[in-house]
C-alpha cells in the first residue's frame, strides 16, 4: 500500500532529483504541496501524475525490455498465479 503522502527529501529520492529541485517545482506549481510547520508535504495523489514525466524514453525502453523478458521467461507461471 502506498504512503499517504512524502516529504520532500522523500519525494526527491523517488523521482531522482534534488530536495532544491522539489522546491523549485512546489513555488512554481508543478508539484502540489502543503505547508505543515516549516515542512512540506505531499500527497500521494499529487505525485501519481508525477511519475509518466519523469521516466525518460530510455528508462521507458528498459522497462520494456525487462517486462518482455519477464514474460517469455515466467508466462505459464504467472498465468497459473493470475488465476489464484
Amino acid at each position: 500500500m502506498p504512503k499517504m503522502s512524502y516529504s520532500v527529501l522523500e519525494l526527491a529520492k523517488i523521482l531522482g532529483i534534488s530536495r532544491i529541485a522539489v522546491f523549485k517545482k512546489i513555488k512554481n506549481g508543478t508539484i502540489k504541496a502543503e505547508k505543515v510547520g516549516r515542512n512540506y508535504v505531499i500527497k500521494h495523489e499529487d505525485v501519481e501524475h508525477l511519475i509518466p514525466e519523469i521516466l525518460s524514453d530510455k528508462l521507458k525502453e528498459e522497462i520494456e525490455t525487462s517486462v518482455g523478458r519477464v514474460v517469455k521467461e515466467y508466462g505459464e507461471t504467472l498465468k497459473k498465479l493470475s488465476r489464484e
